[in-house]
């Protein structure tokens, strides 16, 4: 710490300011408010990190000082103001708490009250956060023998103000060697760790991570000083290399990492002006400026600032991963020799960890880099590998070269831990953590820790492909069975999954790159499968899945599937009944891969109508696609087999649907319109707009729930529809409009309350909606107001010009129309009334919300029911549309207009 920093705080200065004012809290605050400025000024300007919070905590020292004079202590008053945790570390960032201990020799307070309250309430009233315990000797001894926290904090102590020998003391009372034997410590860290790393789900990888808490953040490299600590007695970084804990080049990759979060920190605290530990969304950004990262034609600076954060982490977990195994073996297994199992020459297996034989393995067998994730596949029991064979794996990384990726002994390895009946996954993720799996596909390695700036993909890609083969492999899991019913089912019959694994690892891999990731990914695995000598079919197969990784979800959530020329189109782009199974497995997973919120029954209806009906059109042979008549008389006759099952007349059933319209029964299964029909039949005209709600049963898992409203048509029936739906709460996912010959509107709506849960089986708030939904639509001159909801933090961050096309359909008398925009409060609602006032009719509509985005396509006609044919109108509607969604934002895409 400086010993003197007038540009920083000068005491001359200050007591004269004092002298000027009747009360101090003025002189104080702009003391505070100067230094704040300054170290700013420093960090703008690259001052060191280190430099920059030491000079925070002298600063407050000298205030604290100051601060704790102007109260009478008496000179040889036993009562000490020390410095504890992070601020007792000499560390702090612009806005941490500054953890104190006010002690006292005996346990008497009430001799100190009136001092020490006045004391708090002045730093207060200055606006310093203070985090303050007050506590005599013996009161220290009990709270450090029950807590850990408190000990953990005592340990890093220093004195502000008062006698030295009254802090020598409580650290003499409270020494963790008599209150917490090395092991209990050891053990209680280590829990600690644990619970915190769970509450980030245990992985460094999430959107907004905390520097401070997240897994491979500031608190682990904390954790291993304080067990350091109790152990050596130092908190030294540097003495742990002394004590052959970490390698000279260990130790300074953990302190050039402490650097840079430290910095990511002090920008935090900056730019939030509070005590932020989260790398909010809308602060990534300015961060990445501040620390000098620019824009480059394939990637956005705060996507080359974020990668660079999660690689950094990244590099910290795996490190303490290695320092957590040496204390394991140091402190809990003491001198004991440890139990030796050979497995081979090169590798054996002690207590339960895999070690090499010999230091020379790896320079001897450079195969052995490879073999070792093999040999933890084929032996699951093994609890992992230790931490010296850990550190010998990092310092031969560099063998791996191209001569090594090209030996036919290695590539049969490699392939061979995807062929294991289970650890794939957990050795792909070791593999990762190592720094192998990067070594080894050099392609790989680009992706590692690179995210992409959006809600919907809350991964790194490298994270991302690793849940997306983890995913595949629990699929294999019985429990998950009623999940995934027909992917759990097809997985077992894949003939090789191995290749579906691949496909996998290489799904997302041309990320990052500029151009389509698809094609640059389908070169790569062509290159992998060719170098790893993989027959012919196995090759097509696998390069196909990863140009076409993505064909099934999005023909599934952006095609209109009941038009048999969807189903024919994408049967010819697969071909094959082999390569159906293989993507809709790999679907499944990416999905679920990519955010766990985005699969719910009605995703998976989606997908499986899809597959299904594919899987139809490759019996039937794709030289006789099915008809629309074919297939509407398919679905009446199981339909009305339902029926007829139930009681319902077959004439009274036919005569309704022969006002129904085609469109209806391409649109709907069998059992809905069953379920439909017999509710129509039983509903009398005169009784306003018939509500049905499927309620959504527990094995739909938190699935989305059906809304289907039948009643006479009117112009602004979806606009009120809508707007009802959001006054309701409800989050609308997909929307099938149609309108019978007889004028009768028979919409479906699939929904989710507005918060992506589920409805479920609430009677009452069934019973909410349906009544809601009745008043509104019975009543439609008063059209619902139009909430207009706070947008959410995340939300508002992703702001960007919507863009709107209009064209005519080819093949259908309808104008379609696509929407691209940021997913708003109110959305649809704002939408549906803009139809109303252009006097527009929704014929059919497809819902993909994804992410921070929605990507929706309407499909209208104007009152007449014919297609929109005047281009100013178009145009007046893309504006309307434009600006209603924009927020404000001028800055208009442009969009395209064809009819």
């Amino acid at each position: 710490m400086p010993q003197v920093d007038p540009e920083l705080f000068d005491p001359g200065q200050f007591q004269a300011e004092l002298a000027l004012k009747s009360s101090p809290i003025a002189a104080f605050k702009k003391a505070l408010r100067r230094a704040r400025e300054v170290l700013d000024a420093r960090f703008r300007e690259g001052r060191d990190i280190r430099r920059l919070i030491e000079d925070r905590a002298w600063f407050v020292d000298q205030i604290l000082t100051l601060a704790w004079s102007r109260f009478d202590w008496s000179e040889d008053a036993d009562i000490a103001l020390i410095a504890v945790g992070g601020y007792g570390r000499g560390e702090l960032h612009p806005c941490s708490d500054i953890d104190l201990l006010i002690l006292m020799d005996g346990a008497d307070h009430e001799v100190f009250r009136d001092s020490i309250e006045g004391f708090l309430t002045l730093l207060w009233d200055i606006g310093l956060e203070v985090g303050q315990s007050v506590r005599s000797l013996a009161e220290c001894a009990e709270e450090a023998q029950a807590d850990l926290t408190v000990i953990t904090n005592l340990m890093e102590s220093r004195i502000i103000a008062g006698p030295e020998h009254l802090r020598q003391r409580m650290q003499e009372v409270t020494r963790a060697q008599q209150m917490w034997p090395s092991r209990a410590f050891f053990l209680a860290k280590r829990a600690e760790q644990k619970a915190r790393h769970a509450r980030y789900n245990d992985t460094e990888y999430n959107l907004e991570p905390n520097v401070k808490g997240s897994p491979g953040g500031l608190r682990d490299i904390q954790t291993i000083l304080w067990i350091a600590r109790r152990q050596f007695g130092t908190l030294n970084l540097h003495a742990m290399v002394d004590q052959g804990f970490l390698l000279e080049s260990e130790y300074t990759l953990l302190a050039e990492s402490q650097e840079f979060l430290w910095k990511v920190r002090y920008a935090l605290h900056m730019l939030a002006g509070r005590a932020e530990d989260r790398l909010l969304f809308d602060l990534q950004r300015q961060i990445a400026g501040l620390l000098g990262y620019e824009d480059s034609n394939v990637k956005l600076a705060v996507e080359r600032f974020m990668q660079k954060y999660y690689r950094v982490v990244m590099g910290i977990a795996e490190l303490t991963e290695l320092v957590f195994q040496h204390f394991e073996e140091v402190i809990l297994a003491g001198d004991a020799a440890g139990r030796v199992e050979p497995l081979n020459e090169r590798f054996q297996v002690r207590d339960g960890y895999l070690e090499v034989t010999r230091g020379s393995v790896f320079e001897e067998a450079p195969s052995a880099l490879l073999e070792i994730f093999v040999l933890l596949a084929r032996h699951p029991e093994i609890k992992g590998v230790r931490a010296d064979t850990i550190r010998l794996l990092r310092d031969h990384r560099y063998l791996i070269d191209d001569a090594f990726r090209r030996d036919p002994h290695n590539t049969g390895l490699f392939i061979e831990l995807f062929k294991s009946g289970q650890g794939i996954h957990r050795n792909l993720r070791r593999m990762n953590r190592y720094g192998i799996l990067g070594r080894y596909l050099p392609e790989f390695g680009h992706i590692v820790g690179q995210m992409q700036h959006d809600l919907f993909h809350i991964y790194t890609v490298d994270a991302h492909t690793l849940h997306l083969i983890k995913h595949l492999r629990k699929l294999f899991w019985p429990e998950l069975g009623e999940k995934y019913p027909l992917a759990s089912k097809l997985i077992e019959k894949l003939p090789k999954p191995e290749l579906v694994y691949l496909a996998g690892l290489y799904h997302d891999i041309g990320k990052g790159r500029g151009g389509d990731h698809s094609d640059l990914g389908a070169a790569d695995a062509l290159a992998f499968c060719q170098r790893h000598q993989l027959p012919g079919w196995d090759t097509q197969l696998i390069v196909w899945l990863v140009r076409n990784h993505l064909l099934m979800s999005t023909t599934a959530q952006r095609k209109d599937l009941s038009d048999p020329q969807v189903i024919f189109d994408f049967a010819q782009k697969v071909r094959d009944q082999t390569y159906l199974d293989y993507l809709y497995v790999l679907t499944v997973a990416d999905i679920n891969a990519t955010n766990p919120t985005l699969w719910n029954s009605w995703r998976a209806s989606l997908l499986r109508q899809l597959y299904t009906e594919t899987k139809h059109a490759l019996r039937r042979g794709l030289e006789h696609p099915v008809g629309r008549e074919e297939q509407i008389l398919q679905t009446q006759n199981a339909a009305l087999d339902i029926l007829v099952r139930s009681g319902t007349d077959p004439d009274d059933a036919e005569q309704l649907w022969s006002q129904l319209g085609d469109d209806y029964f391409l649109r709907h299964t069998s059992s809905d319109i069953a379920w439909h029909t017999e509710a129509i039949l039983q509903h009398p005209d005169s009784a306003g707009p018939l509500v049905l709600i499927k309620e959504t049963t527990q094995r739909e898992f938190e699935g989305a729930t059906q809304i289907f409203i039948y009643a006479p048509d009117q112009h602004d029936f979806f606009a009120v529809t809508v707007a009802a739906m959001d006054q309701l709460n409800l989050s609308i996912h997909d929307a099938r409009i149609i309108t019978s010959t007889s004028q009768f509107t028979l919409d479906t709506y699939i929904v989710l309350d507005a918060d992506g849960g589920s409805i479920g089986e609430n009677p009452m708030r069934i019973q909410e909606i349906r009544s809601g939904l009745v008043e509104a639509l019975r009543n439609p001159a008063d059209y619902p107001t139009i909430i207009q909801r706070r947008v959410p933090r995340q939300l508002k961050h992703f702001a960007f010009a919507p863009q709107v096309t209009i064209h005519n359909d080819a093949l259908r008398p309808v104008t379609i129309l696509e929407i691209i925009a940021p997913d708003r409060p109110g959305l649809l609602a704002r939408i549906g009334k803009i139809f109303l006032d252009f006097d527009l009719s929704l014929q059919n509509a497809k819902i993909a919300t994804l992410g921070e985005r929605v990507e929706d396509v309407f499909f209208v006609t104007d009152a007449h029911h014919q297609p929109l044919s005047d281009p100013e109108l178009c145009a007046r509607l893309q504006l309307a549309i434009v600006e209603q969604l924009a927020d404000g934002d001028s800055h208009i895409q442009p969009s395209r207009i064809s009819i």
